[in-house]
């Protein structure tokens, strides 16, 4: 069963996708119930008289887990729980999240993130909750540290965030080599970000030739996958796929997520992805903006990608790109599905990474033959012809290395020519 209050404050969420939540985590919705208040109830979140209407359903459905759209605070969460009996779990918003974090994690770095997120969660609401936490089996909302860690002391919980911070401090550094190596090699990197369930997973195997799970479900893919993508025959990028973003995202996972985010922060361009077949994609947009703001990346470059362009008819489509165009100059149409509108993605992406690039003529002597090896690692390489006292090269090269190079743009004299 799921909860969501409307509030004065003219913000509401989505019941829709709280219920696509209790389905990506292994539940099923048996109930939606709403309720219009100036204010959330301080002991019990909905109103007295709304927690025995609950009670009614619960006796009528049998439901075994009330799920709040908001986050709860530890007295509100004990109040309900004394109220509705042991045999109901309540689980807010973020909690939820977080379960499906845990499930969809695979990697070590991904499992220590919502590891560390679920402690971060977990800590403030010990108080009062030991009977509450031992309790705890299987199910939505208990994925994650485990029974036993739940139910150790705070100290404990602290020296294991500690411990977690450490280890992804760890992977954060190894990954930062991994992001300057490509910067050396003078790789230009693109991010796909956008609102979770947008297809950034599926653009990216029809961009790259990948195959990255793909499923009509929230955060289907947690860590982050850097691929190849060609342009051309004489251009190609990096493409990355990050975790995808979603209305009021829990601050723990902010914050746990950092190592994972980086990968957007390095990048040169962001690739922003809108499901346009969605009636709230405006709103999307807002919610990834906002997040992106929160992590220093809101003025970074980005191209809006509308992806779904297959949902709309032709006439919603025109419509479409009448109005967006005008408000977002650099918008491309595209589905990833049909590879639609491709050629307009790959043109617009070459041209905002490579106006970062300079086309040089370089003459290397051929005793400077690793300068061309270096060449190959930092640019692109178009064309070499063998001459007799060097190696005449055509090549792109991002604007910042341009200089290590400029002794090679005009062809040297050789101090002792022979014959």
């Amino acid at each position: 069963m799921i909860i969501n209050l409307h509030t004065g404050d003219g913000f509401s969420y989505s019941l829709t996708e709280l219920e696509l939540l209790v389905e990506t985590a292994g539940g099923k919705v048996v109930a939606r119930i709403e309720q219009k208040r100036d204010k959330p109830d301080p002991a019990y979140f909905i109103g007295k008289g709304k927690v025995s209407e609950l009670d009614a359903v619960i006796e009528q459905t049998g439901s075994e887990l009330i799920v709040f759209n908001h986050e709860l605070s530890p007295t509100q969460v004990r109040n309900l729980e004394n109220s509705l009996g042991e045999s109901v779990k309540i689980v807010d918003r973020t909690a939820l999240i977080l379960d499906i974090f845990a499930k969809r994690a695979l990697s070590k770095a991904g499992k220590l993130q919502v590891e560390l997120a679920q402690l971060n969660y977990l800590l403030p609401r010990l108080t009062g909750k030991r009977s509450h936490l031992s309790r705890l089996g299987g199910g939505i909302g208990t994925r994650g540290p485990g029974e036993t860690q739940l139910e150790i002391d705070r100290r404990t919980i602290n020296k294991r965030i500690a411990s977690l911070r450490k280890e992804i401090a760890q992977i954060q550094k190894h990954r930062n080599l991994h992001r300057f190596s490509r910067k050396e090699q003078g790789f230009h990197v693109a991010a796909l970000v956008g609102y979770t369930n947008a297809g950034k997973s599926t653009l990216l195997n029809a961009l790259t030739g990948s195959k990255v799970l793909t499923e009509n479900k929230l955060f289907a893919t947690l860590d982050p996958t850097v691929k190849n993508m060609q342009l051309d025959k004489n251009s190609r990028i990096l493409l990355t796929d990050t975790v995808g973003f979603i209305e009021n995202l829990p601050p723990q996972l902010v914050d746990a997520f950092s190592a994972t985010l980086g990968e957007i922060k390095e990048a040169d361009l962001l690739l922003h992805v809108i499901d346009i077949s969605d009636p709230d994609y405006q709103e999307r947009i807002e919610t990834v903006n906002t997040i992106l703001k929160k992590i220093g990346l809101g003025e970074k470059e980005e191209i809006l990608v509308f992806n779904k362009v297959d949902r709309l008819s032709e006439q919603e489509l025109a419509a479409y790109q009448r109005s967006l165009s005008r408000e977002y100059p650099d918008c491309v149409f595209i589905s990833a599905a049909t590879e639609q509108g491709f050629q307009s993605l790959y043109q617009i992406i070459e041209q905002k990474t490579c106006q970062k690039t300079i086309r040089m003529n370089m003459y290397i002597p051929y005793e400077n033959w690793p300068t061309l090896h270096h060449l190959y690692n930092k640019g692109n390489v178009l064309n070499v012809v063998y001459e007799q006292d060097f190696v005449q090269v055509e090549v792109d090269l991002k604007d910042t290395y341009s200089k290590e190079f400029e002794i090679y743009t005009e062809p040297a004299v050789p101090k002792n020519r022979e014959g």
